[in-house]
Order: structure tokens, then C-alpha cells, then sequence
């Protein structure tokens, strides 16, 4: 069984997870303007870490009593089988014992057990007579740069051409929400803080919310993971060491276990993707292995309405750019529904598709047109108001897992594909063309996202290389193709003047459906 969340196709198990050490699931940015100057850096009092010690104690009990349970049910369906338990574990116990030698043997040869009485070593305290130590940095002559404080304080701060890059890591078993500074000026991409994550991140998104009713905007991370809970983290806030607040909890999956309804409590298994409803700014959406979707109020932090449209996982979802009340969703079971949340049970329509449903996303130049990319390697173009597709198009030879057209200039899409390749099509007035494909040389490459304020400039996640930022417009083919477009941007009501002051020289233009 796996899971494929958002088009990121991992196994369920935390050791086959682990296996794939330090690989980026999911990535989104944030525009220029959003981010403090000065983020806040935590510091906790005697007794806030001790009453953070006995939240993670009973925690921790929470878990031990789940496994204990999930233990007894493999116990009991063992029985059920007829098989002993020691017949299930002989096999697994025989491997790592034959590895085990397998470790002995390859290390006979360098005879480590005699190391130490070898002649002829060498006394490393005779060649530190020569070194010279210096009481400061100041008096050394070999080192240049004395005082790296300020440099420090000035990656410490966001200046306003900044874009923040927010990104999930797992790293062996440790699971990371990696926050990236990017300046397009500069160059210049690097970590600018973490936060350690409780379970295996799926999806992001970006927040221009506060649950803070006196702040009109704010700058939060939603998380998706393994677990049916969705974490909310401030991105201002340095060293957190738990999100400003959660939605959902694991008592859904433990109803849901024990074969009780759940309700709208939450979900009740992995939260695949989020999207979240920029007009009405406490509305969060969540698609989930459960089959569901669910619409959050942020504010009151609970779920308003269940979505049950599919019969299978749903793995992606996206709201409409200009109309509050519509809302895309992509399912394992091959089709993509689109719901009118004002009467999602009777207003609604849907689409049946070649493969599962990796990825969907309106068409911000054209709104009345969507796009779906498909495990057997197509993407398609719709319009919400026909049956037929627009156009069809082969675009990769595996899963399509990333699908993202430029912020700004009409017809570049951008998909990226467990094939390893990303690739750069023109798909202006519904005849796709392939400008420029790539291997990453990222192994499988699981998320890709635009920059908001630069349109040619897209990150990539992949099984290898870290987080890639990579500025398309360095194609010459994509020079020829797209330099002479007028860019084209959407201005949020919300947005702020730093923003907009580092958005100059680009044209405004409404939309209408």
C-alpha cells in the first residue's frame, strides 16, 4: 500500500520512509512583503518547558497505548491465520543475521582488532609543536573576516525583495519544515530557520491568516502529514517549538478504528493536500486518504463541511482563483469533481480520466479553464462548463506529480514527473508545445511550485539534491518562446505596499468568468 499525496508516491511504513533519507515532499512560496523584517525568536520560561515535558510524556503514553493495540490486532489475526509468530519472524530474523556477518567479513580484511599494536604509528602530540594559538580572531593574521555578527543579523532579517520558500523535509527519520529565503537579485537561496515536525509532511500551504482577530494578515504555514491532524505554524516565529494551533485530531482515526462514525470532528486517516480560499480568508480546504474533503473555519478551528464526492483517496485540490464558492478536487479513483460549496451535495459536476488524479489547478488567465495530470504520465485541459477536454497531452512517461503554470505569463506550464524530468510546455490557445525538457538529476522529483513575483523562477522537490530553485528564463528556447509576453499579474485585496512596491513594472488586469 502507499500513499501518493498531492502526487508524492512514498510507502505508508516509517522504515521504507527512512530509507529515503533527506528528500523534499512538498514546497510553496510566500510572496515578497509577507514576512516580518525581525522574526520573533521563542524563549521559554522554567515552567513553560516543564509543562512542555509533560505534554510530550502523555504524548508519548497516547503512542504507546496505539501500538500496544495495533499489536494486539496482528497478534489476533496471526492466530486467526493458524500461523505461529516465531514462523513470521524466522525470516526477517535470518536476513539481518546474514547481514550481520556479511558487515564481519568486509571488515576482516583491514584487521581493526590489531590496530592499536602497530609499529611505526605516528605520535600525533610531536606535530602540534608548531602550531601557534591565538586568544581571539582579531589577532590572528590568517583570519580575514573577524566579526561574522553582522553578517548573521543580515540574513537574520527578510528584507522586502525577499520571497520565502517553505519546504518539508524528512531526513532518516526526522521530519522538517524547512523555511528558505530566496532573493532574485541576489541569487542568493539559503535556510533561514526550521521547525521539527511530528509526523512525515505531505502538503503545505501558505496563510495570509492570524487566528489573532486584531491582526488583519498574517503569515502561517498548514501542514499535511501521515497523521489526519493539519498543523498551523508562524513563519515570523524562530525556535517554535509547537504550531499556533491544529485541526482535526487523532481521535477521528481511533472512531474510525473502532468502525464509529467520526463525523465532522476531522479526518480520519493522511492529509494528502490543502488549499486554502483566499477570499474568505478562515476557509481552509484539506483532501485526505479517507476519501473526503473537508472545509475548515479557521477562526472557530473546526470542520464546517464534509465533501464526499469520491470513492477513493483524494490527493489534490485547488480553489478557484476568482470565485469563493468553487472548488476543484482529484481522486484516486480517476476522476476530478468540482463543487459548488454554497450546495456542494447538489451542485456539483465531474470528470472521469485515464489514471488517478496526481494534480489539478484552475487556469488563473483563463477561469473557466482547468488542468488534471494523471499517474499514466497525461495532463488535460478543461472547460468546467463542457465534457470534453480541450486538449489531451502525453506529457511525461510516469506519475505527473508537479503542475504549475507561470504566475505571470500567459500559456507557460511547468510539470515535473516521477520520470525524473521536468519540462516546459506553451500551451497558449489550447495547442501545447514542448519548449524545453530536463533531468533534474534529483531522482524523482515529488513537488514544483512558482514564485509569485518572479514568473520564470520554479523550485523543485525531489529523492535527492535538496531544494533546487531554477530561473527558466536561462533557456534560450524559453526566451524565444515567452520574452516578448506582457506579464500579467493578479493583485490581492490583502496584499501588502512592500509587495507591491517590488512588483513594479508589471501589468494589472482584471478577470471575469
Amino acid at each position: 500500500r502507499r500513499l501518493c499525496g498531492a502526487g508524492r508516491s512514498f510507502p505508508v511504513t516509517a522504515a521504507a520512509a527512512a530509507a529515503m533519507s533527506g528528500f523534499h515532499t512538498c514546497a510553496r512560496w510566500t510572496p515578497r512583503g509577507s514576512a516580518r523584517e525581525t522574526p520573533h525568536k521563542v524563549t521559554l520560561t522554567k515552567q513553560e518547558l516543564q509543562q512542555l515535558i509533560l505534554n510530550a510524556k502523555e504524548e508519548l503514553k497516547d503512542l504507546e497505548q496505539e501500538n500496544e493495540e495495533a499489536a494486539e490486532g496482528t497478534q489476533e489475526s496471526g492466530e486467526g491465520s493458524g500461523l505461529p509468530a516465531s514462523d513470521a519472524d524466522t525470516p526477517e530474523g535470518g536476513e539481518e543475521q546474514e547481514q550481520e556477518e556479511g558487515d564481519r567479513d568486509s571488515l576482516a580484511e583491514y584487521d581493526l582488532d590489531e590496530y592499536d599494536e602497530e609499529e611505526g604509528g605516528v605520535n600525533f602530540g610531536d606535530s602540534l609543536g608548531g602550531l601557534t594559538v591565538y586568544a581571539s580572531n582579531e589577532d590572528d593574521p590568517y583570519v580575514t573576516l573577524k566579526d561574522t555578527d553582522q553578517y548573521e543579523e543580515e540574513d537574520f532579517k527578510i528584507k522586502p525583495s525577499d520571497n520565502l520558500i517553505v519546504a518539508g523535509k524528512v531526513e532518516k527519520d526526522c521530519s522538517i519544515l524547512e523555511i528558505f529565503v530566496y532573493n532574485q537579485d541576489e541569487q542568493s537561496l539559503y535556510v533561514h530557520h526550521d521547525l521539527l515536525l511530528p509526523a512525515y509532511p505531505l502538503c503545505v500551504e501558505w496563510l495570509n491568516f492570524d487566528p489573532d482577530p486584531g491582526r488583519p494578515v498574517g503569515n502561517h504555514a498548514a501542514v499535511g502529514n501521515m497523521t489526519p491532524v493539519i498543523d498551523v505554524w508562524n513563519l515570523d516565529v524562530v525556535d517554535s517549538l509547537e504550531p499556533v494551533f491544529s485541526l482535526g485530531s487523532e481521535t477521528a482515526k481511533k472512531k474510525k478504528r473502532k468502525g464509529t462514525e467520526s463525523g465532522h470532528e476531522g479526518h480520519s486517516d493522511a492529509v494528502l493536500d490543502l488549499s486554502w480560499n483566499r477570499h474568505i480568508r478562515t476557509v481552509l480546504a484539506s483532501a485526505s486518504a479517507d476519501d473526503t474533503v473537508i472545509l475548515w473555519d479557521m477562526s472557530e478551528r473546526k470542520a464546517v463541511t464534509c465533501l464526499t464526492g469520491h470513492t477513493d483517496k483524494v490527493q489534490t485540490l485547488h480553489w478557484h482563483p476568482f470565485e469563493a464558492q468553487t472548488l476543484l478536487s482529484g481522486s484516486f479513483d480517476k476522476s476530478v469533481v468540482l463543487y459548488d460549496c454554497r450546495d456542494p451535495k447538489e451542485s456539483r459536476r465531474s470528470w472521469k480520466f485515464s489514471g488517478e488524479v496526481e494534480r489539478v489547478v484552475w487556469n488563473h488567465f483563463s477561469p473557466c479553464n482547468f488542468l488534471a495530470s494523471t499517474d499514466d504520465g497525461f495532463v488535460y485541459c478543461l472547460d468546467a462548463r463542457t465534457d470534453k477536454p480541450l486538449f489531451t497531452l502525453k506529457a511525461h512517461n510516469g506519475e505527473v506529480t508537479g503542475l504549475e503554470l507561470s504566475s505571470q505569463i500567459k500559456g507557460c506550464l511547468v510539470t515535473s514527473s516521477s520520470d525524473k524530468h521536468v519540462k516546459i510546455w506553451d500551451i497558449l490557445g489550447n495547442k501545447p508545445s514542448l519548449i524545453h525538457s530536463r533531468d533534474m538529476k534529483m531522482g524523482v522529483v515529488f513537488c514544483a511550485a512558482c514564485c509569485p513575483d518572479a514568473p520564470f523562477t520554479y523550485t523543485f522537490g525531489g529523492q535527492k539534491g535538496g531544494l533546487r530553485t531554477w530561473d527558466v528564463s536561462s533557456i534560450s528556447a524559453v526566451n524565444a518562446a515567452f520574452g516578448s509576453r506582457e506579464r500579467l499579474q493578479m493583485t490581492a485585496p490583502w496584499s501588502s505596499p512592500a509587495a507591491m512596491a517590488a512588483s513594479c513594472n508589471v501589468t494589472d488586469f482584471a478577470m471575469e468568468s
